[in-house]
Protein backbone atom coordinates (compact mmCIF):
# COMPACT_ATOMS: atom_id res chain seq x y z
CA UNK A 1 0.00 0.00 0.00
CA UNK A 2 1.17 3.53 -0.70
CA UNK A 3 -0.20 6.96 0.08
CA UNK A 4 0.64 9.72 2.53
CA UNK A 5 -0.62 9.56 6.10
CA UNK A 6 -0.34 12.18 8.85
CA UNK A 7 -0.29 10.82 12.41
CA UNK A 8 -0.67 13.10 15.44
CA UNK A 9 0.68 12.48 18.93
CA UNK A 10 3.73 10.46 17.90
CA UNK A 11 6.11 11.18 20.78
CA UNK A 12 5.24 7.89 22.49
CA UNK A 13 2.59 5.19 22.67
CA UNK A 14 0.08 4.40 19.95
CA UNK A 15 1.07 7.28 17.67
CA UNK A 16 4.76 6.41 17.86
CA UNK A 17 4.11 2.74 17.12
CA UNK A 18 1.66 3.63 14.34
CA UNK A 19 4.09 5.94 12.54
CA UNK A 20 6.81 3.29 12.35
CA UNK A 21 4.34 0.50 11.52
CA UNK A 22 2.68 2.36 8.66
CA UNK A 23 6.05 3.33 7.21
CA UNK A 24 7.04 -0.36 7.24
CA UNK A 25 3.81 -1.11 5.34
CA UNK A 26 4.68 1.25 2.52
CA UNK A 27 2.91 4.45 3.54
CA UNK A 28 4.53 7.85 3.18
CA UNK A 29 4.20 8.75 6.86
CA UNK A 30 4.50 12.18 8.42
CA UNK A 31 4.64 11.91 12.21
CA UNK A 32 3.80 14.90 14.36
CA UNK A 33 4.51 15.76 17.98
CA UNK A 34 3.91 18.74 20.23
CA UNK A 35 7.50 19.18 21.45
CA UNK A 36 10.41 20.08 19.19
CA UNK A 37 12.78 17.60 20.86
CA UNK A 38 10.41 14.75 20.03
CA UNK A 39 10.24 15.89 16.41
CA UNK A 40 14.04 15.83 16.26
CA UNK A 41 14.12 12.32 17.75
CA UNK A 42 11.52 11.03 15.27
CA UNK A 43 13.55 12.43 12.39
CA UNK A 44 16.68 10.73 13.69
CA UNK A 45 14.73 7.47 13.62
CA UNK A 46 14.10 7.90 9.90
CA UNK A 47 10.60 9.38 9.96
CA UNK A 48 9.36 12.54 8.32
CA UNK A 49 8.17 14.64 11.25
CA UNK A 50 6.65 18.04 12.00
CA UNK A 51 5.83 19.96 15.14
CA UNK A 52 2.07 20.18 15.70
CA UNK A 53 0.31 21.15 18.92
CA UNK A 54 -3.39 20.27 18.79
CA UNK A 55 -4.17 22.93 21.41
CA UNK A 56 -3.04 25.74 19.07
CA UNK A 57 -4.74 26.54 15.75
CA UNK A 58 -1.64 28.25 14.37
CA UNK A 59 0.53 25.25 15.22
CA UNK A 60 -1.97 22.94 13.50
CA UNK A 61 -2.00 25.08 10.36
CA UNK A 62 1.77 25.39 10.21
CA UNK A 63 2.30 21.71 10.98
CA UNK A 64 -0.08 20.63 8.23
CA UNK A 65 1.53 23.04 5.76
CA UNK A 66 4.95 21.53 6.52
CA UNK A 67 3.55 18.00 6.24
CA UNK A 68 2.01 18.73 2.83
CA UNK A 69 5.31 20.17 1.62
CA UNK A 70 6.78 16.71 2.36
CA UNK A 71 4.02 14.80 0.54
CA UNK A 72 3.63 16.86 -2.61
CA UNK A 73 0.46 18.46 -1.33
CA UNK A 74 -1.41 15.14 -1.04
CA UNK A 75 -2.81 13.38 2.01
CA UNK A 76 -4.57 10.03 1.80
CA UNK A 77 -4.90 9.29 5.52
CA UNK A 78 -5.18 11.16 8.81
CA UNK A 79 -4.83 9.33 12.12
CA UNK A 80 -6.07 11.71 14.80
CA UNK A 81 -4.30 10.10 17.73
CA UNK A 82 -3.06 13.00 19.87
CA UNK A 83 -4.87 13.35 23.21
CA UNK A 84 -4.40 13.28 26.97
CA UNK A 85 -6.52 12.58 30.04
CA UNK A 86 -7.46 15.11 32.74
CA UNK A 87 -8.40 13.25 35.95
CA UNK A 88 -10.46 14.70 38.77
CA UNK A 89 -14.05 14.93 39.99
CA UNK A 90 -16.07 17.31 37.84
CA UNK A 91 -16.91 19.49 40.84
CA UNK A 92 -13.17 20.05 41.43
CA UNK A 93 -12.17 20.78 37.84
CA UNK A 94 -11.88 24.46 36.91
CA UNK A 95 -13.61 25.28 33.66
CA UNK A 96 -10.21 26.08 32.15
CA UNK A 97 -9.19 22.45 32.68
CA UNK A 98 -12.13 21.30 30.55
CA UNK A 99 -11.31 23.92 27.92
CA UNK A 100 -7.75 22.59 27.73
CA UNK A 101 -9.02 19.01 27.55
CA UNK A 102 -11.39 19.78 24.69
CA UNK A 103 -8.88 22.01 22.88
CA UNK A 104 -6.56 19.05 22.46
CA UNK A 105 -8.95 16.10 22.35
CA UNK A 106 -11.72 17.55 20.18
CA UNK A 107 -11.32 21.11 18.90
CA UNK A 108 -7.79 20.56 17.62
CA UNK A 109 -8.89 17.34 15.97
CA UNK A 110 -11.77 19.20 14.32
CA UNK A 111 -9.55 22.01 13.10
CA UNK A 112 -7.07 19.59 11.54
CA UNK A 113 -9.81 17.40 10.05
CA UNK A 114 -11.55 20.40 8.52
CA UNK A 115 -8.31 21.50 6.86
CA UNK A 116 -7.60 18.02 5.51
CA UNK A 117 -11.05 17.11 4.19
CA UNK A 118 -11.01 19.38 1.11
CA UNK A 119 -7.77 17.72 -0.03
CA UNK A 120 -9.27 14.26 0.30
CA UNK A 121 -12.55 15.21 -1.37
CA UNK A 122 -10.68 16.80 -4.27
CA UNK A 123 -8.53 13.68 -4.65
CA UNK A 124 -11.63 11.47 -4.54
CA UNK A 125 -10.37 9.29 -1.70
CA UNK A 126 -9.22 9.43 1.89
CA UNK A 127 -9.34 7.85 5.32
CA UNK A 128 -9.81 9.59 8.67
CA UNK A 129 -9.26 7.45 11.75
CA UNK A 130 -10.02 8.90 15.18
CA UNK A 131 -8.42 7.42 18.27
CA UNK A 132 -11.27 7.24 20.77
CA UNK A 133 -11.40 5.12 23.94
CA UNK A 134 -13.50 2.69 25.93
CA UNK A 135 -14.25 5.87 27.91
CA UNK A 136 -16.02 7.17 24.84
CA UNK A 137 -18.48 4.31 25.34
CA UNK A 138 -18.95 4.24 29.11
CA UNK A 139 -18.23 6.71 31.89
CA UNK A 140 -16.08 6.22 34.98
CA UNK A 141 -15.82 8.53 37.97
CA UNK A 142 -12.90 10.97 38.13
CA UNK A 143 -12.52 10.74 34.34
CA UNK A 144 -15.29 13.21 33.52
CA UNK A 145 -13.27 15.63 31.39
CA UNK A 146 -11.75 12.83 29.34
CA UNK A 147 -15.09 10.96 29.17
CA UNK A 148 -16.80 14.08 27.85
CA UNK A 149 -14.14 14.69 25.19
CA UNK A 150 -14.23 11.10 23.94
CA UNK A 151 -18.04 10.85 24.01
CA UNK A 152 -17.98 14.04 21.93
CA UNK A 153 -15.43 12.55 19.53
CA UNK A 154 -17.66 9.50 19.06
CA UNK A 155 -20.65 11.67 18.15
CA UNK A 156 -18.49 13.92 15.99
CA UNK A 157 -17.17 10.97 14.00
CA UNK A 158 -20.58 9.33 13.62
CA UNK A 159 -21.85 12.60 12.16
CA UNK A 160 -18.82 12.96 9.91
CA UNK A 161 -19.33 9.43 8.60
CA UNK A 162 -22.92 10.23 7.66
CA UNK A 163 -21.91 13.47 5.97
CA UNK A 164 -19.27 11.64 3.92
CA UNK A 165 -21.80 9.17 2.52
CA UNK A 166 -21.55 8.94 -1.28
CA UNK A 167 -17.91 10.07 -1.21
CA UNK A 168 -14.84 7.85 -1.17
CA UNK A 169 -13.63 9.41 2.09
CA UNK A 170 -14.25 7.19 5.10
CA UNK A 171 -14.20 7.97 8.83
CA UNK A 172 -13.56 5.28 11.45
CA UNK A 173 -13.17 5.11 15.21
CA UNK A 174 -10.39 3.18 16.92
CA UNK A 175 -11.57 2.35 20.46
CA UNK A 176 -8.72 1.16 22.68
CA UNK A 177 -9.12 0.07 26.26
CA UNK A 178 -6.13 -0.26 28.60
CA UNK A 179 -2.99 0.17 26.50
CA UNK A 180 0.56 0.37 27.87
CA UNK A 181 1.61 3.95 27.08
CA UNK A 182 2.73 7.11 28.92
CA UNK A 183 -0.94 8.07 29.26
CA UNK A 184 -0.93 7.70 33.06
CA UNK A 185 2.18 9.85 33.50
CA UNK A 186 0.64 12.64 31.42
CA UNK A 187 -2.67 12.28 33.30
CA UNK A 188 -0.83 12.57 36.63
CA UNK A 189 0.76 15.84 35.51
CA UNK A 190 -2.64 17.21 34.47
CA UNK A 191 -4.16 16.09 37.78
CA UNK A 192 -1.51 17.87 39.84
CA UNK A 193 -1.81 21.00 37.70
CA UNK A 194 -5.55 21.49 38.22
CA UNK A 195 -6.75 19.57 41.29
CA UNK A 196 -6.36 20.83 44.86
CA UNK A 197 -6.70 17.64 46.86
CA UNK A 198 -6.68 19.23 50.30
CA UNK A 199 -9.80 21.25 49.44
CA UNK A 200 -11.86 18.35 48.09
CA UNK A 201 -14.35 15.97 49.65
CA UNK A 202 -12.76 13.35 47.35
CA UNK A 203 -9.37 13.62 49.02
CA UNK A 204 -9.23 9.99 50.15
CA UNK A 205 -10.24 8.69 46.73
CA UNK A 206 -7.70 10.97 45.09
CA UNK A 207 -4.94 9.18 47.01
CA UNK A 208 -6.03 6.00 45.23
CA UNK A 209 -6.15 7.87 41.92
CA UNK A 210 -2.57 9.05 42.35
CA UNK A 211 -1.44 5.59 43.37
CA UNK A 212 -3.01 4.18 40.22
CA UNK A 213 -1.40 6.82 38.02
CA UNK A 214 2.01 6.31 39.63
CA UNK A 215 1.91 2.51 39.58
CA UNK A 216 4.62 1.09 37.30
CA UNK A 217 3.78 -1.57 34.75
CA UNK A 218 0.46 -2.34 33.06
CA UNK A 219 -2.59 -0.48 34.31
CA UNK A 220 -4.67 -3.69 34.42
CA UNK A 221 -4.38 -7.39 33.75
CA UNK A 222 -6.12 -6.76 30.42
CA UNK A 223 -3.58 -4.18 29.25
CA UNK A 224 -2.10 -4.67 25.81
CA UNK A 225 0.90 -3.04 24.15
CA UNK A 226 0.36 -0.18 21.72
CA UNK A 227 1.00 -2.63 18.89
CA UNK A 228 -2.45 -4.16 19.49
CA UNK A 229 -3.97 -1.08 17.84
CA UNK A 230 -1.96 -1.40 14.64
CA UNK A 231 -3.75 -4.16 12.67
CA UNK A 232 -7.14 -2.43 13.11
CA UNK A 233 -5.56 0.85 12.05
CA UNK A 234 -4.12 -0.77 8.94
CA UNK A 235 -7.52 -2.29 8.10
CA UNK A 236 -9.19 1.11 8.46
CA UNK A 237 -6.66 2.58 6.02
CA UNK A 238 -6.63 -0.21 3.44
CA UNK A 239 -9.96 -2.06 3.43
CA UNK A 240 -12.40 -1.29 0.61
CA UNK A 241 -15.07 -1.31 3.32
CA UNK A 242 -13.54 0.05 6.55
CA UNK A 243 -15.50 -0.49 9.74
CA UNK A 244 -17.15 2.35 11.61
CA UNK A 245 -15.62 1.12 14.89
CA UNK A 246 -12.60 -0.95 15.84
CA UNK A 247 -12.71 -1.98 19.53
CA UNK A 248 -9.32 -2.97 20.93
CA UNK A 249 -8.79 -4.93 24.18
CA UNK A 250 -11.16 -7.21 26.00
CA UNK A 251 -12.62 -4.53 28.34
CA UNK A 252 -13.67 -2.38 25.38
CA UNK A 253 -15.41 -5.23 23.64
CA UNK A 254 -17.06 -6.41 26.87
CA UNK A 255 -18.23 -2.99 28.04
CA UNK A 256 -19.49 -2.11 24.56
CA UNK A 257 -21.72 -5.18 24.78
CA UNK A 258 -22.72 -4.69 28.43
CA UNK A 259 -23.91 -1.12 27.88
CA UNK A 260 -26.40 -2.48 25.36
CA UNK A 261 -27.76 -5.29 27.53
CA UNK A 262 -27.59 -3.98 31.12
CA UNK A 263 -29.84 -1.44 32.75
CA UNK A 264 -28.28 1.92 33.58
CA UNK A 265 -28.32 1.04 37.28
CA UNK A 266 -26.60 -2.31 36.73
CA UNK A 267 -23.96 -0.76 34.49
CA UNK A 268 -23.35 1.99 37.06
CA UNK A 269 -22.73 -0.59 39.77
CA UNK A 270 -20.26 -2.41 37.56
CA UNK A 271 -18.38 0.75 36.63
CA UNK A 272 -18.23 1.99 40.22
CA UNK A 273 -16.70 -1.31 41.24
CA UNK A 274 -14.23 -1.28 38.35
CA UNK A 275 -12.82 2.22 38.70
CA UNK A 276 -12.00 4.86 41.24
Amino acid sequence: MSGSVLVTGCSTGIGYAAAHYLKQHGFDVVASARNAQDVTRLRREGLKAVQLDLAEDTSIEQGLEQALSMTGGQLYGLFNNGAYGQPGALEDLPTQALREQFNTNLFGTHHLTRLVLPLMLKAGEGRIIQNSSVLGLVAMKYRGAYNASKFALEGYTDTLRLELTNTNVHASLLEPGPIETRFRANARAAFLRHIHMDQSRHQADYQHTLARLEKPGPSSRYSLPAEACLPPLLHALTSPAPKARYPVTRPTKMLGWLRRVLSTQALDRLLLKAGG
